[in-house]
């Protein structure tokens, strides 16, 4: 298909430019923000164009970049490689930015909950939007854009951004328009409550509105995603999901849940995507996704008719499944939904619907709160993304990690957390291989006993029941509810030998 034939807009096609020149429109102190939710629907031409620019000239720019979530290297790390990036949000996975951000001087990175961030962009929380940058297939006859394989945050960046520039991606089909559903509310004290009674529900348009005269240039780009590939699912990966599909038969026996469960979130990884891929093989039929990333082992539960419906707001998948999607689109269009981010990680609308939320941590601590974000407290990883978003509002909250890291020599199950991002009071369920741990209900000394018990790993299981136990005759001493011995709590972290083996 032709670029005229993708340009619907006549009065448009007179705005196609190299991305040499639309790069120039950005100058240094600018806030810019771009299409992009994982490596998926970012722009690519326009910031590798910048980088060169940036490189031969000498110049110094510096920049604010948002985006919806992680994007791929030509944005994140090409710009961070030639300084470009001085303040980056609200999220992260590239190691060049990872390094920058964690160095004095580097990066400054403002991490937040995914579905706050596009809202707080048109509140005008983080003053004027410059320029948007948005990848597309298609701008429409009235001027209107139609994303590729994400949503992330575009429709609130085009709406409160001076001017828009378009990446017109030629690798992307068309026949990827109208699997996009657009909602943006409207600002307080007009906003009215989010029409999504289902997730089958479409609430929106199409197509991002923009209009033709916001759009300040169009750029063809014949650049693919970035695609990762996921792990294959281990015996480790393997026995966490048997322990929640075990759970989830529990609870249907009880009668908590129904028998084809409530909707499903699922966090980003090889570990979500094994849990995911262990629900082929169970006994749950006619299942509902509702979550931000659409991942590989979604695809073969909708080839298999298990999930019915995939709502999200960005795929990110595989090379063999990214040309599964393109070769079975139309399959795929009627039964996967992508919408704003602020839509799919609603805390309001996942409440409502009754979300199952599946996401990972970095460590656990005994009393139920979750690290998911930085390394021994102080560097950050990548950032909180939307598993806040979903923890505190779903129907119950499920926390997934191996009982253990760097090959068996650090134990991911703490007596206290180095950092934290979810509370005890949003995690209901803990789970590693080893064994899952029903915190509802709990006390402080209850869940300290089903973690060590039935989480932790049997190489550090002794230790922490002898920091628990000293902690309980400590607290003889004074009131307390929560017992901890703060120094050697903070010590732990500290416990580890040069080649990061824990000492006893």
């Amino acid at each position: 298909m032709s670029v005229q034939e993708r340009i619907r807009c006549p009065i448009l096609q007179d705005k196609v430019m190299t991305a040499e020149v639309a790069a120039a429109m950005i100058k240094d102190g600018m806030l810019v923000g771009t299409s992009g939710f994982t490596p998926s629907g970012y722009p690519k031409a326009i910031p590798l164009a910048l980088a060169r620019q940036v490189k031969e000239s000498g110049e110094q720019i510096k920049i604010s970049l948002m985006t919806g979530a992680s994007v791929g290297i030509e944005l994140d790390d090409a710009l961070t490689e030639v300084g470009v990036i001085g303040h980056r949000s609200p999220y992260q996975t590239s190691k060049a930015l990872r390094k920058a951000l964690n160095m004095p001087g580097g990066v400054e990175f403002f991490d937040e909950h995914l579905s706050r961030h596009a809202q707080n962009v048109r509140y005008g929380f983080y003053g004027q939007m410059d320029i948007a940058i948005v990848e597309a297939c298609a701008i429409t006859e009235e001027g209107h854009i139609v994303p590729t394989t994400s949503v992330g945050a575009s429709p609130s960046f085009v709406q409160a951004a001076k001017k828009v520039l378009v990446e017109l991606n030629m690798t992307k089909p068309l026949a990827l328009e109208g699997m996009h559903d657009i909602y943006i509310p409207e600002k307080p004290p007009n906003c009215l409550p989010i029409p999504l009674k289902r997730v089958t529900d479409r609430i929106g348009t199409p197509f991002i509105p923009c209009g033709p005269e916001k759009i300040a240039g169009i750029v063809i780009c014949n650049i693919p995603d970035e695609v990762r590939s996921l792990n294959v699912p281990d015996d480790t990966t393997q026995e966490i999901a048997g322990h929640i599909i075990d759970f989830f038969k529990r609870e249907v026996q009880a009668g908590r849940l129904p028998k084809g469960l409530l909707p499903l979130q699922s966090g980003v990884g090889s570990v979500a995507n094994a849990v995911l891929s262990n629900l082929a093989h169970s006994e749950f039929e006619n299942l509902k996704f509702f979550s931000e990333v659409i991942q590989d082992a979604a695809f073969d539960l909708l080839d298999s008719g298990k999930f019915i419906v995939a709502s999200g707001t960005s795929l990110t998948l595989s090379a063999e499944y990214l040309k599964k999607l393109y070769e079975n689109i139309d399959f795929y269009r009627q039964r996967i939904i992508l919408r704003p981010q602020e839509i799919s990680n609603n805390p309001e609308t996942a409440r409502r619907l009754g979300v199952i939320a599946m996401n990972t941590a970095i460590e656990v601590d005994i009393y139920g709160n979750v690290n998911s974000t930085h390394i021994m407290g102080t560097r950050l990883m990548n950032g909180i993304g939307g598993s806040g978003d979903f923890a505190r509002s779903a129907y119950l909250s499920i926390f997934m990690t191996t009982s253990t890291a760097k090959g068996g020599n650090i134990s991911s199950i703490v007596p206290m957390c180095s950092h934290v991002d979810h509370p005890e009071h949003d995690v209901y369920v803990v789970v590693t291989e080893q064994g899952l741990a029903d915190l509802r209900n709990t006390s402080p000394r209850e869940r300290a006993l089903h973690i060590i018990n039935q989480c932790a790993h049997p190489n550090y299981r002794p230790l922490l029941l002898d920091y628990y136990q000293r902690s309980l005759k400590a607290a003889k001493t004074w009131a307390c509810h929560t017992p901890h011995i703060l120094q050697e709590a903070f010590s732990w972290h500290e416990r580890f030998n040069q080649t990061g083996t824990m000492l006893p």
